[in-house]
């Protein structure tokens, strides 16, 4: 009798991994829909467009980039949350949707750890105080000074409520007792067309986007966010240099899925992943665009994002941003 239960134990474990390796093999049958919570031209975007292809030809379906912007990020991370856990509808997970944007609601529509399977982590990227040219100030410090002289709130623009830029403005605001006003774009794409317009005279950025504009002389950089400087702008000092450690800030990349996603999907995600972050030209982009990248287990990713919650919900909470 003993050695039946041991026989049958033997056989369902057996059976469980079979299974799972024929769902691993299965997936993905259709095509593989990768979600990004902002607009077109951002560094979410730009990072998602990057590694869909060779994603796509890792795993055998297209891998379709699904542009859901708005509400600081929470409409696409929604729907994310709330789809099937099959691996068909993934997220460009960032710290946006993820750490920030869901205590900026007076009741959360997802839970940032619960509601997602955060499979792979992509790395950070940093952030940049940018400012027209008409503005006089060459340095944070004169930045600080300019903004303190002038007579009518200073508006500052960011990719979107709910972003890093959008904190960091509104914890700068706090900190210096400055006179400024948020504006919240859907995306770089049209913050950069005011800000080079001269309509908005400073904002802060994810660092990518913007320096072909810095390298250009259209737009003059004074502060990264990150805790060393930026390859992509070597002369441009950190806010660590500058005394301003309460506005140290990068934008987390991963890829992320609804709860409870198979573990052999998510296994094979996750490999797949790895090959498409392995591959040189992919890489040598990413050192381009300045995102810094470490590897990362599921798990670690997962305390990465816990981590990363219980770090920004009272700065968030204490700037006082609201999405309405």
């Amino acid at each position: 009798m003993a050695s039946t239960r041991l026989y049958s134990t033997l056989f369902a474990v057996a059976l469980a991994g079979f299974s799972g390796n024929l769902l691993a093999q299965a997936w993905p049958t259709k095509p593989v829909k990768l979600v990004v919570t902002f607009a077109p031209g951002g560094s979410s975007d730009i990072v998602a467009r990057l590694i869909s292809g060779p994603l796509q030809d890792r795993l055998g379906q297209p891998v379709v980039v699904d542009n859901r912007p708005g509400a600081g990020a929470i409409i696409g991370a929604t729907e994310v949350a709330r789809a099937a856990p099959d691996g068909y509808t993934l997220m460009l997970s960032n710290s946006a949707p993820i750490s920030i944007s869901p205590f900026m609601l007076e009741q959360m529509t997802y839970d940032p750890v619960k509601s997602f399977t955060h499979v792979f982590y992509i790395g950070s990227v940093a952030n940049v105080f940018v400012l027209n040219p008409s503005v006089p100030a060459k340095t944070f410090g004169e930045l600080i000074s300019w903004i303190k002289a002038q007579p009518n709130p200073v508006n500052y623009g960011s990719g979107g409520i709910g972003s890093i830029g959008h904190i960091v403005g509104e914890t700068m605001k706090l900190d210096h007792g400055l006179k400024m006003e948020h504006v919240g774009y859907k995306g770089s794409s049209p913050m950069h067309t005011d800000l080079l317009g001269g309509s908005i005279k400073m904002a802060i950025d994810t660092l990518p986007q913007n320096v072909p504009f810095i390298k250009d002389g259209k737009l003059r950089a004074v502060a990264v966010t990150s805790p060393t400087r930026a390859a992509m702008t070597p002369d441009v000092p950190t806010v660590l240099e500058l005394g301003q450690k309460k506005l140290l800030a990068e934008n987390f990349l991963g890829v992320s899925a609804p709860a409870n996603l198979p573990r052999p999907v998510s296994d094979r995600l996750y490999n797949a992943m790895s090959e498409v972050m392995s591959n040189p030209l992919v890489q040598k982009r990413m050192e381009e665009m300045a995102v810094a990248g470490r590897k990362m287990t599921p798990a670690e990713f997962t305390k990465f994002v816990s981590d990363q919650v219980t770090e920004w919900a009272p700065a968030v909470k204490g700037s006082g941003a609201k999405l309405n």
